[in-house]
């Protein structure tokens, strides 16, 4: 179905207001501390470097829905792109 730039871009912010209501993200995830030792971790790679983050316990839920959220927001972008190359293909014909 052939689409009009005009409605591409009324689709385009539709996208980009779903992605700013999803920016409360933490990237990584969630992992035990091991067998011998309750609790968890935020595991997440810096400049190709694994850091851990300790997770207190009453924040685990909202850590989890967090980064839950930032796999949401990666989809999002990619709608958005591929969005994004539609219009540029249309405006450029």
């Amino acid at each position: 179905m052939a689409r009009t730039v005009h409605q591409l871009q009324q689709r385009r912010q539709l996208l980009a207001d779903r992605i700013a209501a999803n920016l409360d993200i933490l990237i990584g995830s969630v992992s035990t501390k091991g067998p011998k030792r309750p609790g968890h971790n935020l595991t997440f790679k810096l400049d190709g470097v694994t850091r851990t983050r300790h997770i207190r316990k009453e924040d685990l839920a909202k850590v989890r829905w967090m980064t839950a959220r930032h796999k949401k927001l990666k989809h999002l972008i990619q709608q958005l792109s591929d969005l994004n190359w539609q219009i540029l293909t249309l405006q450029s014909q």
